[in-house]
């Protein structure tokens, strides 16, 4: 199957249409191959380019301690699902965020990263642990018609891995997923966050935990939302982070 980026969104507007024009971004890939990294890279490396930006590729994390590449880029792209990272590799990517590079990623790309590392979760806001199933049929609510990254958009299904994730109570929470006990009957009713925005020092971070193979942003509002996550997240440097604590549980 090709995947070219033709699909058209579920709707218009939302994100700034020209947030990564001219923009410097960092797409890192690999990891465990069940997540198509390849496949993936090749979905969203041209859409980065139509939309102008400039993007560097590269499919290990020697990047991430390339200083003069890490000072310039505007936004990071990580899918590299769990694998290693040095501690050189890890401070330089906590430090470029922190100075205010954002961050972008999906699924165990970034969900399930690096499982030994707990700054980087700490970063990230998440951390998968579970999918209950394995590939089952199940719906996606949109929490907040208001943020320009879901605004528009309605509740939609995907038949996927529906991830259960340990979760900050503080990110920002834009998308969720009930769970039945089909699987486990202790979760029955467990809403789960599925996308969400954060901060971490002046970066800003967007994440979504849909997209287990390329195939699934062929549901339009999964890429619709992955896109616009990617344009926000890309004017971390010249709009700053948003205010995000916002604790769940008072």
């Amino acid at each position: 199957m090709s995947y070219s980026n033709t699909s058209k969104p579920a709707v218009t507007g939302g994100t700034n249409q020209e947030a990564l024009r001219g923009k410097k971004v960092l797409y890192v890939y690999g990891g465990w191959k069940g997540h198509e990294p390849e496949q993936c890279r090749d979905l969203f490396v041209p859409w980065l380019e139509s939309e102008g930006a400039e993007v560097f590729v590269f499919d290990n994390l020697s990047c991430y301690t390339d200083s003069a590449m890490m000072a310039e880029v505007d936004l990071i792209i990580q899918h590299v699902t769990q694998g290693e990272i040095t501690p050189q590799q890890e401070r330089a990517l906590l430090n470029a965020v922190k100075s205010g590079t954002g961050l972008a990623g999906w699924h165990g790309g970034t969900g399930d990263s690096f499982r030994s590392n707990v700054e980087f979760q700490y970063m990230v806001g998440g951390q998968w642990v579970a999918h209950p199933g394995n590939i089952i049929a199940y719906d996606v609510h949109i929490m907040d018609q208001n943020d320009p990254v879901t605004a528009g958009l309605n509740d939609f299904s995907m038949q996927s891995e529906q991830y259960f994730m340990h979760i900050d109570p503080n990110v920002k929470v834009l998308a969720t997923t009930t769970f039945t006990g089909e699987h486990n009957d202790w979760i029955d009713g467990a809403v789960i966050p599925v996308v969400w925005k954060k901060s971490f020092g002046k970066g800003r971070v967007f994440y979504s935990s849909l997209g287990h193979v390329a195939k699934d942003f062929e549901v339009p509002e999964a890429l619709e939302m992955m896109k616009r996550g990617i344009r926000w997240a890309a004017e971390s440097k010249e709009k700053g982070s948003e205010a995000w604590v916002s604790p769940a549980y008072k």
